[in-house]
């Protein structure tokens, strides 16, 4: 039986981990939690608020060579809910990130937004009922 999600694993180039850090640290409020050695490694780098974690892992070049072909999906994406969304909205559009509004979830209020290397996100709050 599944209980709950343990994480979500996102995407991210080679070399994207100091973007990556300034964005999930000083633009979401979330703490860097250190990745077990043997896949630190690897590149990327995890995240954590509360229960909720992101990891961000490097999709490296194929082998035997060539160009990474690091693509975010543009519409998988985690959904994050969040408490007072407009001020947190507000939040990240004062560290110039984009904020896109969607109202056609009903029972919430939503926006989605993407990182420095273009993963897909949602943030959203119920509504409740006054």
């Amino acid at each position: 039986m599944i209980t709950a999600i343990d994480h979500v694993q996102l995407a991210a180039p080679p070399g994207s981990e100091d973007r990556l850090r300034a964005y999930y640290v000083d633009v979401l409020g979330m703490t860097e939690i250190p990745k077990p050695h043997v896949l630190a490694a690897r590149g990327g780098c995890w995240f954590q608020a509360g229960a909720v974690q992101l990891h961000l892992g490097v999709e490296a070049a194929p082998a035997g060579g060539g160009k990474c072909h690091c693509r975010p999906a543009r519409k998988a994406h985690p959904g994050l809910r969040v408490t007072d969304i407009e001020r947190y909205a507000a939040r990240l559009q004062a560290h110039g990130t984009q904020v896109e509004w969607d109202g056609n979830l009903p029972g919430h209020r939503r926006f989605y937004s993407e990182d420095p290397v273009g993963n897909r996100l949602e943030f959203l709050e119920p509504v409740t009922a006054v």
